[in-house]
């Protein structure tokens, strides 16, 4: 969201950022949320409903006088804009600058993600990851695999040895492994265990899959309780459907459980993330 308005800003497109002040009760989104409104588009939301339509109406009547200083607008959400949630909210509009911009803080992070594998399911969560804050190290040896483009917040890393990757992640990373090789999976996979601070670790695959690689890791000296985190299968449960796009879903509802990426100190000897979208 703050990155589409920083694109706005340097286009120089005309906008009114919408901010959602206070709140009082029942309401549809928090204080600190945020939507665009030009003359003919928007981007993102403050509830929906009539007291969104009513802010978009008034932010472009602003926009159509020149806006200058910010100004605040309280709304009771009851009869009067047909909404039921009961609460009152107060709306801050603001013309987006670059003063604007400087007082928008940065989303935290849903959590740090590190994808291996830019196949048909890797595209596929990369794809709804593009509408969630959060961070993303895409990791293939392939590069021919990976699309032409790609959110912010994904950062391409194409290398032989991928590995090696995992030790760049910061403590308390995601990861989630699907390569195109049950061999680099386990590799990927026994580097991960090894290293052990992760939130969560997903592995494509099924019971059988995961039954092999278990009996392999414990032959590698990996502790069973160690074994015991990863998941696999990976996604929710009762999530019926192998299509890429149907696993893609399973398992970012699965990371959306986790909520938002602790703040932590380091790892004792941690490689620092050297390449942090």
């Amino acid at each position: 969201m703050k990155h589409t308005a920083r694109e706005w800003l340097a286009r120089g497109e005309p906008a009114v950022v919408v901010e959602v002040a206070a709140t009082q009760g029942s309401v549809p989104r928090e204080a600190g949320t945020r939507m665009l409104v030009g003359p003919a588009g928007t981007c993102g939301t403050i509830g929906g409903g009539h007291l969104e339509l009513q802010a978009i109406e008034l932010a472009r009547r602003h926009l159509a006088m020149r806006p200058g200083d910010a100004f605040e607008r309280r709304y009771p959400l009851g009869p009067a804009l047909g909404q039921c949630c009961g609460g009152v909210v107060t709306l801050r509009f603001a013309p987006l600058c670059d003063a604007e911009l400087a007082r928008w803080p940065d989303e935290a992070p849903l959590f740090h993600l590190q994808l291996y594998g830019a196949g048909h399911v890797g595209r596929a969560i990369v794809r709804l990851l593009a509408t969630l804050p959060c961070k993303v190290q895409w990791i293939d040896e392939r590069e021919a695999e990976f699309p032409a483009s790609w959110p912010p917040q994904v950062e391409r890393v194409c290398v032989d040895a991928v590995e090696a990757e995992v030790d760049t992640a910061p403590p308390g990373a995601c990861y989630l492994v699907l390569t195109h090789r049950h061999d680099l999976d386990l590799r990927i996979t026994e580097a991960i265990l090894r290293r052990g601070d992760f939130r969560y670790f997903g592995l494509i695959g099924s019971q059988t899959k995961r039954a092999r690689f278990t009996h392999r890791l414990l032959e590698q000296g990996i502790a069973p309780q160690a074994i015991e985190r990863m998941t696999c299968p990976i996604g929710v449960p009762g999530i019926q459907g192998k299509a890429p796009e149907v696993i893609a879903v399973a398992v970012v509802a699965q990371l959306l459980q986790l909520g938002v990426v602790p703040d932590g100190p380091p790892r004792p000897g941690a490689a620092k993330p050297a390449r942090i979208a």
